[in-house]
């Protein structure tokens, strides 16, 4: 694989060079062309700035990368900027500008949208974030994407964006959304529990090898519904890293000879109050 990171540090920010001269320069040389992936980090003030304009430098550089397979948006750390503060925009027009995409990584929901996402080859879609508000979820819902096989969603609080419930994420837990899914991630959640009980028994899971419902607030009351479901014990690998479940129901976990992670417990505690996902601010 021939991968490429840019990033705008702070000193060449403040020199005035900007990531869409980067992407420029990097669509210049020769060996751009095999390039299969490309992750774009800081962009310089990406709580002020959005990734409008280097999206645009990236569909008018296209041509420059014909064998682009793999897309990450906004892969940086909080010293960077915070999750919660990186500012996105409609990204869909780059789904269309790259045909071969077969994986396509967002960071950032603030101001996200992914209207009118059509992809006949994309295969993965992650977004992460410490809230993902209702219309991106509906934007992917409404998707094309044929040949998906892992969506992996970052749900986070509503102090950061998440503004759904659990009764807008049904539409995850059918078969005939994404018809070849074997990968589903409703993770980082304020609402780990009531996913997880809505979760338990739906169509989805006689499809699925992986359920991914970590770094959220799931608690015994989320895991019961579980534990009870035969349909969850058929998985190849249930993913509950940080939760706030209790030694004795992760005791029962590792009784049930299924493939689950259930490292890191955060707390078992009832009260609401303190129990926070993983990634938030």
């Amino acid at each position: 694989m021939t991968e490429v990171k840019l990033v705008l540090d702070y000193e060449d920010h403040e020199k005035g060079l900007t990531m869409e001269k980067m992407i420029d320069e990097l669509a210049a040389k020769p060996e751009s062309h095999e390039l299969d992936s490309l992750i774009i980090g800081s962009w310089g003030d990406a709580y002020e700035n959005d990734s409008s304009h280097l999206m645009e430098a990236l569909i008018r550089n296209h041509d420059s990368f014909p064998n682009l397979k793999k897309l990450f948006i906004g892969d940086m750390e909080g010293e960077e900027c915070e999750v919660s503060w990186i500012n996105q925009c409609d990204l869909s027009p780059l789904l269309a500008a790259f045909p071969a995409l077969t994986s396509f990584t967002v960071k950032g929901s603030q101001g996200l949208r992914l209207s009118d996402m059509k992809h006949a080859q994309l295969e993965e879609l992650t977004i992460i974030c410490g809230g993902l508000p209702l219309e991106v979820i509906k934007d992917i819902q409404q998707a094309e994407l044929p040949e998906l096989k892992k969506l992996e969603l970052y749900l986070g609080v509503d102090n950061y964006g998440w503004d759904g419930t659990v009764d807008d994420l049904a539409p995850f837990m059918q078969s005939q959304l994404f018809p070849k899914l074997t990968y589903l991630g409703l993770k980082n959640s304020e609402i780990q529990d009531e996913i997880a009980t809505a979760i338990a028994d739906a169509p989805i899971l006689d499809q699925l090898h992986t359920l991914d419902l970590s770094l959220g607030t799931l608690s015994d009351v989320g895991a019961e519904a579980l534990i009870a479901s035969s349909r969850i014990k058929k998985l190849s690998f249930l993913n509950l890293n940080y939760h706030y479940m209790s030694e004795a129901m992760m005791k029962r976990w590792g009784e049930t000879g299924m493939q689950v992670d259930v490292s890191d417990q955060e707390g078992d505690s009832d009260d609401d109050d303190w129990r926070y996902p993983a990634v938030t601010e």
